[in-house]
This record gives structure tokens, C-alpha cells and sequence, in this order.
């Protein structure tokens, strides 16, 4: 047994370290795919092939970060740390879904004072964590990320937020854009300026998963509605927000991409190129040219895959945990 338990512990050493860490910032109110990517990270979370650190809120629905806790809480994470974006003035309740999902099932939060300060939140997440460590997913728009790569050096860390990022993440997953070329929601609305930022001062490996991916996978149907538990925060998101109609899945291409064996079945990954944005959030894929200071990769569905197969995987993951 004196050579069990040495191996028993480095395997369980080597199980951790190798877990993805990943912050997920969200604008999880006017679309229901965020509610089905937070549940498939907590998914990943219970297979044990991430650590989801916290999730950023980046969204003026009043209710939104509530229906975070709430949905954390169902899936047996009710400590997970929540960031608000709270510089905005005017916060109200437009959400279908986020008031319901808060009032229907049990959360710690309550009030706005019980979350962090987005930027704080993810300047303190990367000051614990290991170099090179840290996944960033981001499926709304980039307020919340633009004011962490402008933060200053405070109590948390003597780096500013660009040089912690820098040093603490290893990879950006970005639900944004359309490919080769067009106009989508993240990006221009309602804050393009951070769009526009973001990119031109990220220098680490950014993947961006496009509006075009997404549309052609449609979840939450009357698949998910047959299988689903009722009491269940995504259940009710879905049936809120268009009675299991199916929805494009924009926001869970972005969190399947931590699966690389999954990923890499379904998806094809172009480097040669870069994105560009223009004032207006408009973007571009420049298509064979190269930036020194950009390593930027767009995602496209193979041509021998069906994108409801896709789906049906998206689907039946969160079906598989408790």
C-alpha cells in the first residue's frame, strides 16, 4: 500500500493542475444561450476538466447577476464569486427570464453591494492564479474586460491590468464578430469603443467565435424540453424566453472550445489572418496577413459535420449533470 498512495496523490496532483481555470463574463440577460454556456461550464466543471474561477456580469439588467447566483447555486456552486459591471446609471429589469430564474430558485445574492466591481473581480481571480493559467471567456460585450486591461496597480496587485492579464492568462475565448467580414451585436452595441480596444491591446492568443458559427447550431428544443428537469433554471429560462422554440447556440461554440478533443471533432481553426474592428464595431478577418503582435485564430463548423449534431452534444452535456 506504501507505493499506492504516492501514485493515488500524484495522480490526483496532476488531475487538478491540469484543470482549465477559466472567468466567464457574461451579458446573460436579453438571450438565453448565456444560460445554457453558464450550465455546460458547470458541466465541464463536475467531468472535472475546468475550475470555473468566477463569473463577470457585464450587463444592465438589474436581475442578471442574481439569476447568476441562482443558476450557480442549482449546480451546487453557490460560492462562486460574481463581478457587476456597477459603473452604469441606469440598471432596470428587461430580461424574459433573469427576475424569474432569481425569484424561483435559492441564491446568496440579493443585492447589487453582494458582488465585486467587474475589473476587481478579475484583477483579484488573476492575482491568485498561476501564470499562464487562466481562460477568459467572453460571450456579451467587452466593457468589463476593456476595464481591466486600463486598471492601475492597487491593493490586489503592483501590475496594471494589462500587464496581469498578460502574465496570468493563457488563452481568450470571444463569442464576436461575424467572418470574413460584417456587423454583430457584441461588437458594436452597446459599447464598441471596448471592442475596438480590447483587441488592439491584446497581444496573447485570442480565439473568435463568430455570429455565423453559432447560427447554424440550435439548441434548446423540444429535445432539451423532453429530457430537461423542470426544476431546472435553464427549463425555465428556456420556456420564458420562446416555449423551447431552439435558439442559436453563439454563446456555447465559445465555452465548447475548452474541450479540445470535442472542439477539434467539430470545428476547424483558421491562424492565418487577424481581426480587425473598425469605430463602429464593424469587423474584418484579414485573411493571409500578418501581425507581429496578434495571434488571432476564427472557428468555422467542418463541412462533413452537421451542426445539429453539435447541438444535440451542447444539449445532452447538461443533461448529464445534477
Amino acid at each position: 500500500m506504501k507505493f499506492i498512495f504516492p501514485a493515488l496523490l500524484l495522480f490526483l496532483t496532476i488531475t487538478c493542475s491540469a484543470q482549465t481555470k477559466v472567468i466567464f463574463d457574461t451579458d446573460i440577460d436579453s438571450d438565453v444561450d448565456d444560460v445554457q454556456a453558464l450550465a455546460m461550464l458547470h458541466a465541464y466543471q463536475q467531468l472535472g476538466k475546468i475550475e470555473l474561477l468566477g463569473v463577470v456580469v457585464t450587463s444592465n439588467d438589474s436581475y442578471s447577476y442574481q439569476g447568476v447566483d441562482a443558476i450557480n447555486t442549482f449546480y451546487n456552486q453557490p460560492d462562486i464569486p460574481i463581478g457587476f459591471l456597477k459603473e452604469q446609471k441606469n440598471l432596470e429589469n428587461f430580461s424574459k427570464y433573469t427576475k424569474q430564474v432569481s425569484n424561483s430558485f435559492p441564491k446568496d445574492i440579493h443585492a447589487l453591494s453582494q458582488t465585486t466591481e467587474s475589473a476587481r473581480l478579475y484583477r483579484k481571480l488573476l492575482a491568485e492564479s498561476e501564470d499562464n493559467s487562466v481562460v477568459i471567456i467572453t460571450v456579451g460585450h467587452l466593457t468589463s474586460f476593456q476595464n481591466l486591461l486600463q486598471s492601475k496597480a492597487d491593493d490586489i496587485s503592483t501590475l496594471s491590468g494589462k500587464e496581469l492579464a498578460t502574465k496570468k492568462v493563457k488563452k481568450w475565448l470571444c463569442m464576436g464578430g461575424t467572418y470574413p467580414e460584417g456587423k454583430e451585436a457584441n461588437f458594436y452595441r452597446p459599447d464598441p469603443t471596448s471592442t475596438v480596444y480590447c483587441i488592439a491591446n491584446w497581444e496573447k492568443e485570442v480565439v473568435f467565435c463568430g455570429w455565423e458559427v453559432g447560427n447554424k447550431i440550435r439548441t434548446g428544443g423540444a429535445y432539451l424540453k423532453s429530457k430537461l428537469n423542470k426544476n431546472n433554471p435553464v427549463y425555465l429560462g428556456y420556456e420564458l424566453y420562446n416555449n423551447f422554440a431552439g435558439r442559436p447556440a453563439w454563446d456555447q461554440v465559445a465555452v465548447m472550445l475548452l474541450d479540445d478533443e470535442t472542439s477539434s471533432n467539430y470545428f476547424d481553426f483558421n491562424s492565418n489572418g487577424y481581426v480587425s474592428v473598425a469605430d463602429d464595431g464593424s469587423n474584418k478577418w484579414n485573411a493571409g496577413e500578418q501581425l507581429p503582435t496578434k495571434k488571432h485564430t476564427i472557428v468555422s463548423i467542418k463541412e462533413s459535420v452537421n451542426p445539429d449534431a453539435i447541438a444535440r452534444a451542447m444539449d445532452n452535456l447538461i443533461l448529464e449533470i445534477k
